[in-house]
């Protein structure tokens, strides 16, 4: 059963804390954690890419040249893709990029993230995150004293305004909560960092 130190704020151990061995202690499977990966990516695709073909081209209705006798080589419209102002070879159209992973393997994929971040030692579990006020230097300050200065991913265990708009401003810095976590950001991030209540909650989820 994996084990990690609990830190609070100031980056001090409070106590141990066992994690779920079925969560945060499988053999990462790279195989479907790629596949989730791309999906993601894939999902984001907004496909709104267009262009016209020959057929949509304005003009181009009246034939440049006769057929034969005038030594060009044959022409039917001055919109065809080898003239300026023509049509695109096979232009791209809006679509939807989108498609759907299998649930288990959904699963998988995001038991895998989070076991290779622990095995990697970059997760960082803290007993609470906590502000008075809307203050980026607090996270900030945080961040520093828990050694992330790179990117990083805080999980909440629930929306906190405070903790979010502090986050925003931090180069590198994102902030989900246990029903958004995804394995793309979880695998982008240096330093994955889980409030203790949220890592119940994954667990519970996850289990």
């Amino acid at each position: 059963m994996p084990t990690v130190a609990v830190l609070d704020m100031a980056g001090k151990e409070v106590e141990k804390m066992d994690l779920a061995e079925a969560v945060f202690g499988i053999e990462p499977n790279k195989s479907v954690m790629h596949d989730m990966v791309v999906n993601h990516l894939a999902n984001l695709r907004q496909g709104t890419q267009s262009a016209k073909t020959r057929a949509e081209v304005s003009g181009g209705g009246r034939k440049p040249w006769r057929q034969k006798g005038t030594g060009h080589a044959r022409q039917g419209s001055t919109r065809s893709p080898q003239w300026r102002h023509g049509g695109i070879v096979f232009a791209p159209k809006p679509r939807d990029y989108s498609y759907t992973l299998n649930k288990k393997v959904r699963r998988l994929a995001i038991k895998s993230a989070l076991s290779s971040k622990v095995l990697d030692s970059a997760m960082i579990v803290l007993d609470s995150i906590s502000l008075d006020a809307y203050k980026t230097k607090s996270i900030a300050a945080m961040l520093s004293a828990i050694g992330s200065d790179k990117k990083t991913l805080i999980v909440l265990p629930n929306v906190d305004e405070k903790v979010i708009a502090s986050s925003r401003n931090i180069p590198g810095v994102k902030t989900a909560v246990v029903n958004t976590l995804n394995v793309y950001d979880i695998l982008d991030a240096d330093k994955f960092i889980v409030v203790k209540d949220a890592v119940a909650q994954i667990e519970e989820v996850y289990a």
